[in-house]
């Protein structure tokens, strides 16, 4: 069918013939009026629902005193949302450099730890992914052949792996770079003891520890972060998708290890005051609501609805509401039959169903998907 969007776009996205063009809390509508169960989220950003009317609200009133401030100026919005990041973070991480997207805050992050350091080795894990931009792409382990040579400098080993992780680092290490949870790597959980591990190796060797909590970040995974249902603190932390409620914003949260970029990086966008207000609202939101309890409550809750005995089921992987049901045949035509219930769902890797609903979600929508995931999976062998 012909989309008018086809005629103009830079085509980089499998598309799937619908057209959304409205949504609210948990739910989208195309352009025919079918009504849809959102379990994408827009890639784990709509956490707070769709069009969330604190977030509408807190956007246009912002929008009519000042949308955009450079960092060269103070900006009173701006300074009330670093204070509430640092309210909500680890502990230790109490400077915050603000941005546009998670790719943006990598590319941050790697520069950081490279001033601070001196160094330009960096280790990540196979299987993660950390952007898409030349920088946060060399950190990736996905998507690089068509792009190479990458920047020099960086390394992969398994994950949960602490004898390999132990045994890559070297003289130059900078910072080990690692997600909470391999989102686009089919929803693998980084193990607690494995976490910790890699925070004494990184003490233990003066390496800096990199958290990629871009889908994970913000009541995601049943914490706030998913570091801190894990108990492990970083030096350095990227956020990001759903931190401003839909609106585009990254951020890079730091301890007082890492040395000042003063003059040495920045961003025209970063940290505009329409964004800002925006994640202000959203992180409220969060709070007022208390997500990251029901994030862990829902996800627990989906969990004993769906029927793991399938016998198309290997295995099923969650944390709060970031569920990955992996699969003995590709997980495509089980996305797309799940799309024809009138239900969104995502892969992370070609064996994986990724369900990453907004946190608002309801149990009875829950149960639905659960019902629906149930219905197709016993039809397969």
């Amino acid at each position: 069918m012909d989309r008018p969007e086809q005629q103009y776009a830079f085509e980089v996205y499998p598309k799937r013939d619908i057209v959304i063009t409205r949504g609210e809390g948990s739910t989208l509508w195309d352009d025919k009026g079918n009504e849809y169960i959102d379990c994408a989220a827009g890639i784990g950003v709509a956490s707070i629902g769709h069009a969330n009317p604190a977030v509408a609200k807190a956007i246009g009133d912002q929008a009519q005193r000042l949308i955009t401030c450079p960092g060269i100026f103070y900006n009173d919005t701006r300074a009330m949302l670093m204070k509430k990041l640092v309210g909500i973070a680890p502990d230790n991480l109490n400077r915050v450099f603000l941005c546009n997207s998670g790719t943006e805050a990598m590319e941050a992050a790697l520069k950081f730890a490279r001033i601070t350091s001196g160094k330009n080795g960096f280790i990540s894990a196979m299987r993660g992914f950390h952007g898409r931009s030349m920088g946060a792409l060399s950190a990736t382990f996905k998507y690089r052949q068509e792009f190479e040579p990458l920047i020099p400098g960086h390394s992969f080993v398994p994950f949960n792996k602490i004898d390999k992780l132990t045994a890559a680092v070297d003289d130059n290490t900078a910072a080990i770079v690692l997600e909470v949870v391999q989102g686009e790597g089919g929803v693998r959980l980084a193990d607690r003891e494995y976490l910790q591990q890699v925070r004494a190796l990184c003490d233990e060797r003066n390496v800096l520890l990199i958290l990629d909590e871009i889908q994970t970040g913000f009541a995601r995974t049943g914490s706030m972060f998913g570091c801190q249902t894990l108990g492990v603190s970083p030096d350095i932390m990227t956020v990001a998708k759903a931190m401003a409620g839909g609106f585009p914003m990254g951020a890079v949260l730091c301890s007082e290890k890492i040395t000042s970029a003063a003059g040495k990086h920045g961003s025209t966008f970063g940290g505009n005051p329409l964004a800002c207000a925006a994640a202000s609202a959203t992180i409220d939101f969060m709070l007022d609501n208390d997500l990251p309890t029901q994030a862990k409550t829902k996800g627990d809750y989906f969990m004993d609805k769906l029927d793991q005995s399938a016998s198309a089921i290997r295995e099923v992987r969650q944390l709060g509401l970031m569920i990955g049901i992996e699969l003995k045949t590709k997980s495509r035509p089980v996305i797309e039959k799940l799309m024809a219930h009138h239900i969104l769902a995502l892969p992370a890797g070609p064996t994986v169903v990724r369900l990453l609903p907004p946190l608002v979600i309801s149990e009875e929508e829950l149960d639905r998907v659960a019902s629906t995931l149930n219905q197709i999976l016993a039809g397969m062998p």
